[in-house]
């Protein structure tokens, strides 16, 4: 007999996240000290969550038009039109979080059998977004310092190829690009008529100069960011995305038939949210990065972060992954196994979105793993 709920293929191509797994196991925890999930340890401001409880209390708990209310999208498109000069043939739509974003896009501009290329290490969703669209995601690899090589990508495109990912700054490495890598990313997308995918979700969590986007030096990109990390509600789903407007009104219609809208009181608080100074944030995340860094740098080998909240440091020397976190999960700290964002299990992620407190608690752990295993 055949079964009713045979399980489709797609299902079955994608497997659990490696990081919910340590999210749930915090939960069974007395008093984990987690750095496995990636969001900001700091809650909505007042003045958010205030404009959010104006919007329900005032019945602005419809649909909204797909695409997002129409202040917010002109509030982005200022943002980027002062970031990239004339945007006149681009379009701004509210998602999802940058994940309905990525779903838009790969919806819309990949058939079955057509492949992207993501970095390795790379966001978990990446990979497995493009398999539920029936398309094939192939790495380009950025170890062992995590910068985009725009070398690397060429030798790895082929005739099927129509998407290359970039992400900066970078979930799980906190690689910032440059300009130059920038620069030679936009040319390649130039060069070959294949579009970049730029996830920025963490652009303000920058501690270089300035956060550097490929959009800057070629029209050929597809731009993303959200809500989730600056300010502090990954929960409410507030994403959007910046793209040639044709492509952005065919997602219009996939958004409709699928995500229906973004939250609509959700919408007027994020704009509310625009524009807060995020500078102290910054500030406090640097400090964060340079305690971490600092704790760790002698035990492990690290490269140091540029921007957003992580870290994915190389596991000592004959350290395997398995005993490594065996070890601190018997600890009750919880990290990433690299093996969760990645196709090698040398390194492991660990997010340092926490209170000073815990982090250095995490320090401390972390060398004594390290003097434990040697």
């Amino acid at each position: 007999m055949t079964d009713p709920f045979r399980i489709s293929q797609r299902a079955l191509g994608i497997k659990a996240s490696g990081i919910r797994k340590f999210f749930e196991l915090g939960l069974s925890m007395k008093n984990p000290i987690d750095l496995s999930i990636g969001q900001a340890h700091f809650d909505v401001s007042d003045e958010v969550k205030a404009a959010a409880i104006a919007a329900i209390n005032e019945g602005r708990n419809r649909y909204t038009v797909t695409q997002g209310i129409p202040g917010m999208r002109e509030k982005l498109k200022e943002r980027y039109a002062a970031r990239f000069g004339n945007i006149d043939d681009c379009e701004v739509m509210v998602t999802c979080g940058v994940s309905g974003a990525l779903m838009l896009t790969f919806l819309a501009l990949l058939d079955p059998g057509d492949e992207i290329l993501i970095p390795d290490p790379y966001f978990v969703m990446y990979r497995h977004l493009a398999t539920m669209v029936g398309a094939v995601a192939k790495t380009y690899d950025i170890y062992p310092d995590f910068k985009p090589s725009a070398a690397a990508i060429r030798d790895q495109i082929s005739e099927k190829t129509r998407l290359i990912v970039v992400n900066s700054p970078s979930n799980p490495t906190g690689y910032a690009m440059n300009e130059a890598e920038a620069r030679e990313l936009a040319q390649l997308a130039d060069d070959t008529g294949i579009p970049l995918v730029s996830d920025e979700i963490y652009e303000d969590f920058i501690y270089t100069d300035r956060h550097v986007s490929p959009r800057e030096f070629t029209k050929n990109c597809i731009v993303m960011s959200g809500a989730s990390k600056s300010l502090g509600m990954p929960g409410w789903r507030i994403g959007w995305l910046m793209a040639p407007r044709e492509l952005v009104e065919r997602m219009y219609s996939l958004q409709q038939f699928s995500f229906v809208c973004a939250p609509a009181p959700l919408q007027w608080a994020a704009l509310k949210g625009l524009d807060q100074d995020f500078s102290e944030h910054r500030e406090e995340y640097r400090a964060k990065r340079d305690l971490v860094y600092d704790g760790i740098k002698d035990n492990y080998r690290t490269v140091k972060p540029g921007g957003a909240f992580y870290m994915f440091p190389f596991l000592p020397e004959g350290v395997d992954s398995e005993r490594f976190m065996e070890a601190c999960i018997k600890r009750e700290l919880l990290v990433v196994p690299g093996g969760a964002c990645s196709d090698k299990s040398t390194n492991f992620r660990l997010c340092f979105a926490a209170t000073d407190d815990k982090l250095k608690k995490a320090v401390d752990m972390l060398n004594d793993i390290a003097k434990e295993l040697k």
